[in-house]
């Protein structure tokens, strides 16, 4: 795996899920994306809990300014890497 990587930070797992499974036809994507809890937030189910959506961009192809309009759309963001 790339160190290049991308991380959009999701409210719920439901959102992540929709997330992980449109970004590789939107974004041509090599690698299908990983869904990870954020460890510091808690039980699942907690309010503050966030999942997180990592995408590998060994090539640098992704743009992030497109990526954060994507995540928007579930109310999430990108982290900066």
């Amino acid at each position: 795996m790339s160190d290049v990587r991308h991380v959009l930070v999701l409210p719920d797992r439901e959102a992540a899920e929709e997330a992980a499974e449109a970004l590789p036809e939107r974004f041509a994507l090599q690698e299908e994306p990983r869904i990870l809890r954020d460890a510091l937030a808690g039980e699942d189910d907690a309010e503050d809990a966030q999942w997180l959506v990592l995408l590998h961009d060994e090539q640098g192809r992704l743009d992030p300014g497109r990526l954060n309009d994507f995540a928007a759309g579930w109310e999430g963001w990108r982290e900066e890497p």
